[in-house]
């Protein structure tokens, strides 16, 4: 945001390694721990042994894997008395949420100009930015809590309006950040609804049981209740985050005109395949559901298929002009361009690789390795220019 929050580059990658390692392993646990957990309650069968129903055992499941035999029960609120030994599922969710953040902070909030900010879509300074980034963390939780209140016991609505919310996300996001922020600040958005409920409703729900337990009064199932349905909710949610955090990685996909339509898609098809086997867990299998999602991506595929750079027209002179201007203000110190009697060799010798001007619009605007993002420093019509030009010269 300033010269005096700079990070040494090498340390900056370090710490990028490290933590985006950290953010990928807890994200794998969390998410393999809510699809496992949801497929156990799903699997749930009435126990037959009326022994365990008298105890309170709501279902029960046998289970195969590691080379034995398991047999899992669910109480219907808790057991008569507490186990010596309780396995929590709660620092996946937590390391998760915290190492995403501190990507955010590290990647995004410390170089906002680079990274956040895109003078195109809006004019904002740094610390304005910021302030709103965080500010849309925050709201995200608030707006989804107080629906789940509201409409407690319309799921279908709620569904419907969480859909809405996310959609108002993505397009309100797309009109303050550059392109990759927006997609990422909206997935940023959904997990903090989701690490919220971890932290604010089930994990307070399991510590009732526990305490009432303690006390040995009968514990109040609504919070496990509410606990139960937040739960699910993150379930829904898990791919729709993938999306964001990945797809937005791909400048084709988050450049677009309309690119919050295109991550509301995805998002949505995403929900789409998690409830095909949430359903196929309780017994029920629709194999054209996931007909369905492989239809929709290749539609949205077929839509996105972008005019074949190598056969389009040479760049107009005008716009020729201005790529060979926008190259030689910013792109001679690293790359090799004979039309431009550049020499340098920090970066891909450009008449070697004679790359199509997709692939360049990509690398200018998001960066890669070495390569720093232009996108806050270039308009798009300067990248697309710049793209034009080097696509047309490269390699005559």
């Amino acid at each position: 945001m300033s010269h005096a929050l700079a990070i040494d580059p090498y340390l900056r990658d370090w710490l990028s390694l490290l933590i985006r390692s950290l953010h990928v392993v807890a994200a794998i646990a969390w998410i393999g721990g809510s699809f496992y957990f949801v497929h156990l309650d799903q699997s749930l069968r009435f126990p037959k042994d009326v022994a365990d129903r008298e105890a309170g055992v709501g279902g029960e499941l046998w289970e195969v894997h590691g080379g034995g035999f398991y047999h899992v029960q669910k109480y219907r609120i808790a057991p008569h008395e507490l186990p010596d030994q309780l396995a929590w599922f709660k620092w996946e969710a937590y390391a998760t949420w915290l190492s995403g953040f501190a990507l955010l902070v590290l990647l995004y909030w410390l170089d906002a100009r680079a990274y956040l900010i895109d003078k195109t879509v809006a004019d904002i300074g740094p610390w304005t930015a910021v302030a709103i980034s965080a500010g849309l963390l925050v709201l995200a939780w608030l707006v989804y809590d107080v629906l789940c209140r509201l409409l407690r016991g319309r799921e279908l609505l709620l569904g419907v309006a969480i859909l809405g919310g996310a959609a108002l996300a993505a397009w309100g996001n797309g009109q303050l950040f550059s392109p990759r922020a927006a997609w990422l600040q909206t997935g940023a958005m959904l997990g903090t609804v989701m690490a919220a409920s971890v932290l604010i409703n089930i994990i307070p729900a399991h510590w009732e049981l526990i305490h009432a337990k303690e006390a040995g009064r009968e514990p109040d199932p609504a919070p496990g209740i509410e606990a139960k349905r937040r739960s699910v909710h993150n379930n829904y949610l898990t791919l729709p985050v993938l999306a964001t955090m990945l797809a937005g990685h791909f400048s084709f996909l988050t450049g677009r005109q309309h690119a919050w339509l295109i991550l509301l898609v995805l998002m949505v098809v995403g929900a789409w395949v998690r409830h095909f086997y949430n359903l196929r867990h309780a017994g029920r299998t629709h194999w054209w559901m996931l007909g369905a999602a492989a239809g929709a991506i290749t539609v949205l595929a077929v839509v996105l298929i972008p005019p074949d750079a190598k056969s389009s027209t040479p760049a107009t002179p005008a716009a020729a002009a201005m790529g060979k201007a926008v190259f030689a203000g910013n792109c001679v110190a690293c790359h090799t361009l004979g039309d431009a009697a550049a020499t340098a060799t920090v970066g891909p010798n450009l008449d070697q690789a004679k790359p199509a001007a997709s692939l360049v619009i990509e690398r200018v605007t998001n960066g890669q390795g070495g390569m720093p993002p232009f996108s806050g420093k270039l308009s798009k019509t300067e990248i697309a220019a710049v793209a034009a030009y080097v696509s047309t010269v490269a390699g005559r």
